[in-house]
């Protein structure tokens, strides 16, 4: 990184069910844009780019983190390279239980950050017509509790998996601890995506004026789970600086982190923040 600056690199990929052939095709793909590259910096992969999204997968093609067969390809290509990558997600096995997980990986191919899925999916979408869309993570995932805030350079980012996103707090709270970006691999389903998938992360940006980026799977209208695409690079301005469209895509871009401190100085709402009129609501628990 230099002048305050990182080129990155989204990988909108396909997602089948040959694991083998997945991880291969990631692989290809980001040694293919550093070779196009050469100061590519970091590469970001979808949520569950290993393998099809869905509860009857999960069990199946869980691995374990991090000396799995998916976590020792992203570390040899991150030494390889030498460059960061976040491994969008993979589902982690650990003590018989089930995690989403999205690890980081530093140049020299060390694990430098593992998080899990702290807000697990659950959507039940009634139509107007009748019938709707279910779904529930939690039926065979369990949620993570930690935060995740990787060095990446000189600048602090904070990680989060796709539903992590629809939650301020979390946002907040990584911006508190000195984040200057905030990463979320994403699957999000194609019948949110006109609604919020925008919406959410240009709300994470002018809320916390940082960099919010997201990397989703490729479209196939043909599976079990239609993830939306779209994957996007918001500024702190809350503009969208890139997006991509539905199918397989690599997107490679340039962030200047400069900007991030210019956005605050100007509009300083974190000094502004009453935190002293804020403690003195009383808390009201949800209906």
């Amino acid at each position: 990184m230099t002048n305050n600056t990182l080129t990155l690199a989204l990988l909108q990929l396909p997602v089948g069910g040959d694991v083998a052939l997945n991880v291969r095709r990631a692989a290809e793909g980001i040694e293919r844009l550093k070779a196009e590259n050469p100061t590519l910096q970091l590469a970001i992969l979808p949520e569950s780019f290993n393998a099809p999204y869905g509860v009857e997968h999960f069990a199946k093609y869980a691995e374990s983190v991090p000396d799995g067969a998916t976590c020792q390809a992203l570390s040899r290509l991150a030494q390889k390279l030498a460059i960061y990558i976040i491994g969008g997600s993979i589902v982690e096995r650990e003590a018989g239980r089930l995690y989403n997980t999205c690890t980081v990986w530093a140049p020299d191919g060390s694990l430098i950050g593992r998080h899990r899925k702290i807000h697990l999916f659950t959507m039940n979408i009634v139509a107007a017509h009748g019938g709707g869309v279910q779904f529930d993570e939690g039926a065979a995932l369990t949620a993570g509790s930690e935060l995740t805030v990787v060095k990446i350079g000189q600048q602090k980012v904070g990680i989060g998996i796709c539903h992590d996103k629809r939650f301020e707090e979390l946002a907040r709270i990584y911006r508190n601890m000195g984040c200057s970006m905030l990463v979320y691999p994403s699957a999000f389903c194609i019948c949110q995506g006109p609604m919020h998938w925008e919406l959410l992360q240009r709300a994470r940006a002018t809320d916390n004026q940082l960099f919010v980026v997201t990397c989703s799977p490729a479209r196939d209208n043909m599976s079990g789970y239609v993830a939306y695409g779209h994957s996007m690079i918001v500024d702190p301005w809350a503009r969208v600086q890139r997006e991509a469209g539905e199918g397989c895509e690599f997107i490679v871009e340039r962030i200047d982190f400069d900007m991030v401190e210019q956005v605050r100085r100007q509009i300083p709402i974190y000094q502004q923040r009453r935190t002293d009129v804020y403690a003195k609501a009383e808390p009201k628990a949800d209906p």
